[in-house]
């Protein structure tokens, strides 16, 4: 009798265990995260007479891998804007004007889809020609977009990134 108590309990006892074990394990959060930084390669964004477009068409990701966190996008936006391109990425065609003297992204705020990027630029670098900003955002906006809790982007202030 002792011994089926003892296996009763002992069985019992692996079971807890298994139990608390998997939902640890369920309620975890991954240490990395594997995301994409949109940069532009001018290579894939031409028309047949080899003008430059300056559209989505040159956005090329890249993927890093980050620590994950409660600020993921903003993590993720910050480390699009310091640049940072391998040597082999840079070999592939891919380029990027980031970083910017200057430029911060100083707050994101995320409702009901819609996330708002505020931005600091004292020396006015995110402005310029239309084919430059509009590339500037678009590696912006699609860093952004993969996203899936991000249905929209938006700019503060608004007069930045413009023409």
């Amino acid at each position: 009798m002792n011994k089926t108590i003892f296996l009763i309990g002992l069985i019992t006892l692996t079971v807890l265990v298994l139990a608390f074990h998997f939902f640890i394990c369920f309620n975890c959060v991954a240490e990395n995260q594997t995301v994409e930084l949109y940069y532009y390669n001018e290579e894939k964004d031409t028309d047949e007479e080899g003008n430059l477009m300056c559209s989505e068409q040159g956005l090329e990701p890249v993927e890093r891998i980050i620590p994950n966190s409660e600020t993921l996008i903003e993590d993720t936006l910050q480390l699009l804007i310091q640049g940072g391109l391998t040597e082999e990425e840079q070999d592939r065609g891919i380029g990027t004007e980031y970083p910017l003297a200057g430029l911060e992204l100083v707050g994101t705020d995320l409702k009901r889809g819609v996330l708002t990027l505020t931005f600091d630029d004292p020396l006015n670098k995110t402005s310029g020609g239309s084919c430059r900003v509009s590339v500037l955002w678009m590696q912006i906006e699609r860093t952004a977009s993969q996203f899936s809790e991000v249905k929209e982007v938006r700019f503060e202030p608004e007069w930045y990134f413009q023409p």
